[in-house]
């Protein structure tokens, strides 16, 4: 294995672990099913959803989502231009 083929799954392993931790913490969205049966809670958190933790751990899913495609796509392509030497 050469230096750049260990530095690229670094890298791989980085964003995917990143994105599970970043996934795990959020939580899930059928937690208010009991708000239909009136038991509807008006807290802060609910309120200010934009604000709130949860949203921001969303956002950064998509970031990091975004980051690991385009980081496996300009790795292949670096590889398979490596390989045929073009």
């Amino acid at each position: 294995m050469s230096p750049i083929e260990i530095t690229f799954g670094i890298i791989l392993i980085l964003f995917s672990l990143s994105i599970v931790l970043v996934v795990l913490f959020q939580e899930g969205h059928q937690q208010n099913m009991g708000t239909i049966t009136g038991g509807g809670n008006d807290t802060f958190l609910t309120k200010n959803k934009s604000r709130s933790i949860d949203s921001f751990l969303e956002r950064w899913t998509k970031f990091i989502a975004i980051g690991f495609f385009l980081a496996v796509i300009i790795i292949n392509a670096v590889m398979f231009f490596k390989l045929f030497g073009a």
